[in-house]
């Protein structure tokens, strides 16, 4: 043994745990730079996976939500500016007395490359009637009735598929693009109507059919004093949208069926008034085509716990070299921490294609079969390499079921990281970190 060697030995600051300590720390706070790199990575996917989605939206329609139909009638009125007289013409919306919307939903799943996204063809069928106050329209000074209108509000008219059948008192009306008035929307359709003033009834009773096609979700604007709105699809994973929620659901694995029943007492605009004094968009009613299991959003979650995983593979490692005189170079911990850091970029590569489950399992299979054949090789013990798998394969299973929780995931996690504590604290408890039997 020549000098140099025996200094080496000998010297107890090279020798320390203390020191070892912390240049393994200062190796952990190195390797948050790549797990930084992965965790971009995963955003960069998940930005790209939504550009799909919104070209796939520019090309087959957006989330479409539907409002109407609704009656329009113009009137005259007489206004003051500048101190003189102006006549000026302005609309009167008039909500329907009785709505009832049936809409059926037909979904679709289209891909682009490897990412995806929920289209759909809906049928909707409108049924009810309108009751005008005449004794309210009576009050201003014209009212031309001969240019009323109605009209049906779109998001997307592009998504319009067929013909639109509009029955309005037993007569069937002829539909044309655009908004005659356009108080409480910007895009639809109307139908222009002939309102006999001479022969005024009180309710009108209309009929419309609607063929739309749309992305990932559909809404309605319960607009009628009474309004019930029946939805049903195929889709079996819905996630019921808006402010009102359905008074009765029936979701299993062949689809789902949604009831809805609200009063003019739920929204915040009367029957009928003038100009543009309410909004109508206060309220909606609707569903998305939910697609589970976002890998994106739980990939970028499972990598948030990679320092934990290095940290307490790490301890492990440092235990097993402590109490059983296993000497392990700064090398081979690198090199551990480097395939626990891989195990998340493997994860999101595998579940674009397979799915996050069962991409889950498979990284983990081969990222704990990696650890376990190299240390096996550097333990040379089968005892210890058993404790490292066992101890691996509970890390990977609490980290699984954290991401699969939602509500309770906080909780869990803490009183799983609190009973990992307790065992690194008992565990250490019994070891005598002195710089003699360190030598």
């Amino acid at each position: 043994m020549n000098q140099q060697e025996e200094q080496s030995t000998t010297n107890p600051l090279l020798n320390s745990l203390t020191i070892k300590m912390i240049v393994i720390a200062a190796m952990i706070l190195l390797l948050l730079i790549p797990l930084g790199m992965i965790k971009s990575v995963i955003r960069e996917r998940e930005s790209n996976n939504r550009e799909v989605q919104l070209e796939m939206m520019r090309q087959w329609g957006n989330q479409q939500e539907i409002s109407g139909p609704i009656l329009h009638i113009p009137i005259i009125q007489t206004i003051q500016e500048r101190g003189e007289s102006k006549s000026v013409k302005r609309w009167i919306h008039i909500m329907p007395e009785e709505l009832d919307i049936k809409s059926n939903i037909d979904p679709q799943t289209r891909y682009r490359g490897i990412y995806k996204t929920t289209v759909y063809h809906s049928q909707v069928n409108f049924k009810g009637s309108f009751s005008p106050d005449y004794e309210a329209l009576a009050k201003y000074d014209k009212v031309l009735y001969l240019e009323a209108v109605i009209s049906l509000a779109i998001t997307d008219n592009r998504g319009i598929k067929s013909a639109i059948n509009l029955n309005w008192n037993g007569t069937p009306l002829e539909i044309e693009p655009g908004l005659k008035c356009m108080d409480l929307a910007k895009n639809g359709v109307s139908a222009p109507l002939v309102i006999d003033e001479n022969h005024l009834l009180n309710e009108y009773p209309f009929t419309l059919s609607l063929h739309v096609s749309g992305t990932k979700s559909l809404s309605f604007l319960p607009i009628g004093k009474t309004t019930q709105v029946n939805i049903e699809s195929t889709w079996p994973d819905p996630s019921f949208t808006g402010t009102i929620l359905p008074m009765k659901r029936n979701v299993t694995s062949d689809g789902f069926t949604a009831q809805y029943e609200t009063t003019h007492l739920n929204r915040s605009f009367p029957q009928q008034w003038l100009g543009r004094s309410y909004s109508i968009n206060d309220n909606t009613i609707g569903v998305e085509l939910f697609i589970p299991n976002n890998h994106y959003q739980k990939s970028l979650r499972s990598a948030k716990y990679g320092v934990l995983f290095i940290i307490l593979t790490t301890l492990i490692f440092l235990f097993m070299e402590i109490s059983k005189k296993k000497e392990i170079h700064l090398l081979q911990y690198l090199l551990v921490s480097l395939a626990l850091v891989l195990f998340f970029s493997i994860l999101t590569a595998l579940s674009e294609h397979i799915g996050f489950n069962w991409a889950y399992l498979l990284a983990s299979i081969c990222t704990i079969g990696l650890i376990i054949s190299y240390s096996k090789n550097l333990l040379k013990s089968n005892q210890l390499v058993t404790w490292i798998g066992g101890l691996l394969t509970t890390l990977y299973t609490f980290l699984f079921v954290l991401l699969q929780l939602k509500d309770y995931a906080f909780l869990a996690g803490n009183i799983g990281l609190f009973i990992i504590l307790a065992v690194i604290m008992r565990i250490t408890s019994n070891i005598r970190f002195s710089q003699k039997e360190l030598q």
